[in-house]
């Protein structure tokens, strides 16, 4: 039995283009620092503005030193659920998972079963990508009218973590002449937001779909879960 370990993020995308993001690090207590713990979800359109783009990024905060042995975990399959009648349940799905230097990615198709239990589903075949190494040229490839990568990426996410910080902590001063219950602004220097997450790397699964793939009204809802093995 396949049992989901944690279901991160969900968002909500118009076909029409719109981005949508959710994002998470390192506070799930069941799969914090590990291999199936998601740090951030993207869905945006496509460069063909007939295609929609979902990123799932995992294992957040790998410092450089440590990227070129991060590695996914072939016990650790990532699914992309979607809904495409307004009733979040799950439609279709992407399944991803890797195995010998590749990422295996099965669907859209639609699940066996919903919930949080799930079989790897093969009824139309499948794609895979050769995963990037670290510091080398991306990998893409194509197959079935979709585009697959998977691969470390610097973390694309911006948060002042230490702001945060400061802001839910009551009674906390850290002197920086800074209204403490507000973020501060974006820029550089004394005074303004500073990136927590920057030059930290995050594992990232990609595939762009054409829209008319997963569903044919004005919106569909997509969240991302990673199931471990049992």
């Amino acid at each position: 039995m396949k049992k989901s370990k944690i279901l991160i993020g969900a968002a909500v995308l118009t076909i029409a283009g719109f981005i949508a993001i959710a994002a998470d690090h390192i506070d799930a207590p069941a799969v914090a620092s590990g291999t199936s713990d998601i740090t951030d979800i993207y869905a945006f359109q496509g460069e063909d503005t007939d295609n929609i783009v979902f990123v799932a990024n995992v294992q957040g905060l790998i410092a450089p030193a440590d990227t070129g042995a991060a590695s996914f975990d072939e016990n650790v399959l990532i699914e992309f659920n979607i809904d495409n009648d307004g009733d979040a349940v799950e439609d279709l799905v992407i399944q991803a998972i890797p195995r010998d230097g590749k990422m295996y990615f099965f669907g859209p198709i639609a699940p066996s079963q919903t919930g949080l239990n799930s079989t790897i589903l093969d009824a139309n075949g499948f794609n895979s990508v050769d995963i990037t190494a670290y510091g080398s040229p991306a990998v893409t490839n194509t197959g079935g009218g979709m585009t697959f990568f998977a691969g470390p990426r610097d973390d694309p996410f911006f948060f002042d973590f230490f702001r945060y910080v400061d802001i839910v902590t009551p009674g906390d001063d850290t002197g920086d002449g800074q209204e403490e219950g507000s973020f501060l602004p974006a820029g550089s220097g004394p005074g303004f937001a500073s990136d927590s997450f920057a030059g930290t790397n995050v594992l990232s699964v990609v595939v762009e779909v054409p829209k008319s793939m997963v569903g044919s009204g004005d919106s569909v809802n997509m969240w991302v879960e990673s199931k471990r093995k049992q």
